[in-house]
C-alpha cells in the first residue's frame, strides 16, 4: 500500500464514511466541536488565510429559523440532527493576515485591498476549510451531512451579515437508523488524472 495512513483510518475518513441522512439522539458536545476545529485549522490555504466561520445552531428557536430556509428534502433531517453548523466565508478575512502571516503582513493590502478579490479568495479558501471540517467531523467518529440545498440569501439575512457568505449547512451527529443512501459511483483514476 502506498499510503502511510492505516486502513482503518482510511475507512473512517473516506472509504466507509458517508453523508448521513438520519442521526441518533446522542448530543454533540462543545468539546467535540472544539477538538474538530483544533485539528482542521491546520489544513492548508493560500496565504494561510482563514475565512471559514462556523455558526453552531443549537437552540430550538434558531433551528426553526434555519429549517425554513432549507430545501424541502433537507428540512426534516436538519430539524432532527443533534447539531447543525452553518459554514460561511468571511469576506473581511484579510484583517487577520498580519497575525496569520507575520513574515509577510503587507499581503493584507498588497493582494486583498479590493473587495471582489477578497470575495473570490474567501469563497475558494472557505470551501477548502469546509471540506477539512467535514473530514474533521469524521475523524471525531461522527457523521456529517453537508448540504447546499438551501436559500443562501435567506440564511445570510437570518444568521449572518453582508461580510459573510454562506457556503453550506452541515448536520452533525452519530448516524441513526437507515442513515445511508446507497453509495454513488466515483470516477476512476484514468478518468481524472492526466500526465503531461
Amino acid at each position: 500500500m502506498s499510503l502511510v495512513l492505516d486502513a482503518a483510518a482510511q475507512d473512517l475518513l473516506f472509504r466507509e464514511a458517508r453523508t448521513a441522512n438520519t442521526f441518533s439522539d446522542e448530543p454533540v458536545t462543545e468539546e467535540q466541536v472544539q477538538a474538530i476545529y483544533d485539528l482542521v485549522k491546520f489544513g492548508p490555504t493560500a496565504f494561510n488565510q482563514s475565512p471559514l466561520r462556523i455558526t453552531l445552531v443549537r437552540s430550538p428557536e434558531a433551528r426553526e429559523r434555519l429549517v425554513k430556509h432549507m430545501a424541502e428534502g433537507n428540512q426534516a433531517k436538519t430539524a432532527a440532527a443533534p447539531l447543525v453548523a452553518i459554514l460561511s466565508a468571511d469576506n473581511e478575512f484579510h484583517e487577520e493576515l498580519p497575525q496569520l502571516l507575520p513574515h509577510f503582513p503587507q499581503a493584507k493590502d498588497a493582494f486583498f485591498a479590493e473587495r471582489p478579490v477578497r470575495e473570490q479568495a474567501a469563497l475558494l479558501n472557505g470551501a477548502l476549510q469546509a471540506a477539512y471540517f467535514v473530514i474533521g467531523v469524521r475523524a471525531a467518529g461522527l457523521a456529517a451531512g453537508p448540504m447546499t440545498g438551501l436559500d443562501f440569501a435567506g440564511v445570510q439575512k437570518e444568521f449572518l451579515d453582508a461580510d459573510h457568505t454562506p457556503l453550506m449547512v452541515v448536520n452533525i451527529g452519530k448516524p441513526g437508523e437507515d442513515a445511508w443512501f446507497p453509495r454513488s459511483p466515483r470516477l476512476a483514476f484514468d478518468q481524472v488524472v492526466t500526465t503531461v
